[in-house]
């Protein structure tokens, strides 16, 4: 009896929420903001940092931000579920931007993803995964998908100019300091052994016994931080950031968003952003951008 009206609940539920939305949001456009056309433009209002939106809806703008294929092929209900929200925040969020609901927003996205290969290689990926019955090879089939839609993003809008100038910058430090945790963790440990290893004298701040601010007291101007972070940016990194910051260190991210704590106390950063597989992300894409940084430092360094 308690599935029996799974899917029309549903939809009475959707429906209710876009009233109450219709009632409740103020529109960007009424303000004199021009609706997005694009999914790029949108991008552009979500990265210029003049919209700020209160922790829920922050939340759906990273969500949507760093999964586009997700939202394009989801039905609202799947989209809020995955982006821990309720529907009802979805369709305030469209409306702010002056749409009519949240399937009027989601037009963007259809129309970026048809057009994606990353993101389809990743969807056949997953397919294959679904399609496999030994579960190991499930699972694989589903990373490596992962794997291949991360490694893919670079090569759909890689950002050359912050490249050469991370480079640059961690090039001419005296030390540099590789900052990241949880997630960020294995890139970061790897960045700082393969800099050890190539002769380029850096500090792997790893909070072992929870020293991490210690590690980076003596942080100075002439030095660099060479930090990775990823969404839900709930971890220590931002707090060592900023005191790196205040001594007037250079600052190079790697995170996944505009949205991320570490954009603004930086000098240049970069987006990498990881496609996930039964709720476990990669970390391909991290790691090959690492490794060209690493090499563009030795390089630089070298005069190579």
């Amino acid at each position: 009896m308690s599935g029996a009206r799974s899917s029309p609940g549903r939809a009475e539920i959707v429906g209710r929420n876009e009233t109450m939305a219709k009632k409740q949001g103020r529109s960007l456009a009424a303000l004199g903001y021009t609706k997005p056309q694009t999914y790029e433009e949108l991008r552009a209002v979500l990265s210029a940092g003049t919209v700020h939106f209160p922790k829920r809806l922050r939340q759906v703008a990273i969500f949507l931000w760093q999964h586009p294929s997700d939202v394009a092929l989801g039905t609202i209900v799947q989209v809020a579920e995955q982006a821990g929200v309720q529907p009802s925040t979805l369709v305030r969020f469209a409306q702010i931007f002056g749409y009519a609901g949240f399937s009027d927003l989601q037009g963007l996205f259809k129309d970026h993803v048809k057009a994606s290969w990353p993101e389809g290689r990743a969807r056949d990926g997953q397919e294959r995964a679904a399609a496999e019955p030994n579960a190991n090879l499930h699972f694989l089939n589903g990373m490596v998908g992962a794997s291949q839609a991360s490694l893919g993003r670079i090569d759909d809008g890689f950002d050359v100019e912050s490249f050469e100038k991370m480079v640059d910058l961690l090039a001419s430090a005296d030390l540099i300091y590789v900052i990241g945790s949880k997630r960020a963790f294995p890139v970061t440990t790897y960045l700082s052994l393969t800099l050890s290893q190539q002769g380029v004298r850096n500090v792997l701040v790893d909070n072992v016994g929870s020293t991490a601010l210690d590690q980076v007291g003596c942080i100075g101007e002439r030095d660099a931080v060479l930090a990775v972070s990823f969404s839900p940016y709930n971890s220590i990194t931002p707090d060592l950031v900023a005191v790196a910051h205040e001594r007037k260190a250079g600052i190079v991210t790697i995170t996944d968003s505009t949205f991320s704590p570490l954009v603004e106390l930086s000098d240049t950063w970069l987006e990498v952003v990881e496609s996930d597989f039964a709720g476990f992300r990669s970390l391909a894409a991290s790691l090959a951008v690492g490794m060209a940084l690493v090499h563009g430092v030795v390089a630089r360094r070298t005069g190579d």
